[in-house]
Formats: structure tokens, sequence, C-alpha cells
């Protein structure tokens, strides 16, 4: 593997395998912008691959905020989008319990309140933090409202051997500021140490749920999506076991190092999301 910078590095197999891509599936934090901070080439890449007739959807496994108030944050960065463009963890989540889980109504939540009011309005009941109000199942994200005494009831349903479902897998939250954002994998491992029990689920990336909606949605087959992130272990894994295109950036986690002996490997690693627009325009050029 090596990063890819102009026509002449692409294989033969490569060019064919990017000229079949339709639709792009982008990671939030660490590919578009960085904690507060819209990479400057973003807002360009989305009005190019509108041009070139490649549709795209935000996917992340960060489900703090409902598709409403990342509309509105993606505004005060400096670019809109539309409540089709976006699917987080939360909604692959409500998907897969009603798909697959339609018994479970009841839920106690590990999750801010924009995230819970999503379940809510999905119709689900919430329950409270009495020993008296019993769920269906727990479910556990990455909650920067957290609370010990909410830790501690989960941990309770827990070891009570209710279902336990975890939105995504993710240790910490790619972040600009000086801090270590603890992101929903390291919560499960608090509960873990303390209860004996791994999620029953993990529902986000690597799982192939999200890419899953949106071939579903538009019509395509899974070699025509292409993966786009900054992490192996969520979007990279997300992508090889979806059968789609997987291209790593180094804008965010990644170094090129960690990218080049990764398992699984991606199979393109770019700089950033421009690297990727120069060669959709090379190779849908030859179509």
């Amino acid at each position: 593997m090596s990063e890819i910078a102009s026509e002449n590095e692409i294989s033969p197999c490569m060019a064919l395998r990017l000229q079949k891509i339709k639709h792009v599936a982008l990671d939030l934090d660490g590919t578009i912008y960085n904690g507060n901070t819209l990479f400057p080439y973003t807002v360009g890449f989305l009005k190019d691959m509108k041009e070139m007739g490649i549709g795209y959807t935000f996917l992340t496994n960060n489900p703090t905020k409902s598709r409403e108030d990342y509309l509105k944050s993606f505004e005060k960065l400096g670019f809109k989008a539309t409540m089709d463009e976006i699917i987080t963890s939360s909604q692959a989540t409500i998907l897969y319990l009603k798909r697959h889980r339609p018994e479970i109504k009841k839920l106690f939540i590990l999750g801010t309140p924009s995230m819970t009011g999503e379940f809510a309005r999905a119709g689900f009941t919430i329950t409270s933090e009495s020993e008296e109000d019993v769920p269906d199942a727990v479910l556990v994200s990455f909650d920067k409202t957290l609370s010990y005494t909410r830790l501690c009831r989960a941990a309770w349903w827990i070891s009570m051997k209710l279902p336990y479902i975890a939105t995504n897998p993710d240790k910490v939250c790619p972040t600009d500021m000086n801090t270590i954002l603890v992101d929903c994998g390291s919560i499960c491992s608090a509960l873990e140490y303390a209860t004996g029990r791994k999620p029953d689920l993990v529902i986000g990336k690597p799982e192939p749920g999200m890419l899953n909606i949106i071939t579903e949605k538009h019509g395509l087959k899974n070699d025509e999506v292409a993966m786009i992130g900054d992490r192996v272990y969520t979007d990279i894994a997300m992508a090889v076991r979806a059968h789609a295109l997987g291209v790593l950036v180094l804008s965010g986690e990644t170094s090129y190092e960690t990218g080049l002996n990764a398992d699984p490997a991606p199979d393109i690693i770019l700089n950033d999301l421009m690297g990727f627009r120069e060669l959709m325009e090379l190779t849908h050029k030859k179509q």
C-alpha cells in the first residue's frame, strides 16, 4: 500500500474500482473537520462531488447530537447539508432495534439528552434511574453528560443479564482541544470491568449497518460506495466488511506508517479529501 498522489500511481485495477464509485460515505471528525475546525478544503470537495454527479452521505459513530443538531453545527462551521445526507449510529441503532428486536420497547440509556430524545421520538420509552423502572435493554453510548449514579444503574441492569447494546466502539472522540474525550468504547470497558460483560452487540462502525442503509436507500451496489475516514478500526474495517472501497485519510487519528501496516488494510491512503477528489476527476474522465 502506498499513498496515491497522481494518475501514474494508480494501478489499472484500482482505476476500475474508482470508476465504479457513485456515492461517498464521509466520516466527520478527522475527515471533514477536527473538533470545531472545518478543514479548508471541505466545502470545495462537497461542491466538486455534486458537480461530478457523485452523491455523499455523512456517516458518524458519534451519537451525542441529533441529526437536527448536526445540521445546525454544520451551518456554524460554514456549510449546509440536508437531513437525508447524515446517518449517525443512533439512526442505525433505532433501525436495528425496530427490524430485529421489536420486543425491546423500554431502554435505559447512557447518552446525551439530544440522543435520548431521538429514541423517544422513535417510539421508545426511556426508563429512569429507579430500580423499579425496569428496562427491556441497556443502551450505552458516547455520553458527555455521564453521571456516576447513571453509570452504576447501567452496571446493575447489565449484571442482571438484560440485553446490552452499544452504539459504537470508539475509545476516544477526535478533538482540537487539549483534552481526551472518553468515548463509548471506553465507557463500555469500565462497565465490563465492573460486570464482566461486554456488549451483546455494537451497532456503529465497523459493523456494516450504516453503509447498508446508504446502499438500500440509493439502490447502490456495495462496490459503488467509497468509505472515507481517518480510523482503521472503524472506518476502514467497516468498508472491508461491507465490500466497499476503503479510503484512509491522514487528516485525523492515523499516521501513514500505521495505515501502511494496518489490518484490515485500506485500499487507498491519502493525505486528505482533496487527494480523493483528484482521483475521482482522473478516473471518471476516462469513462
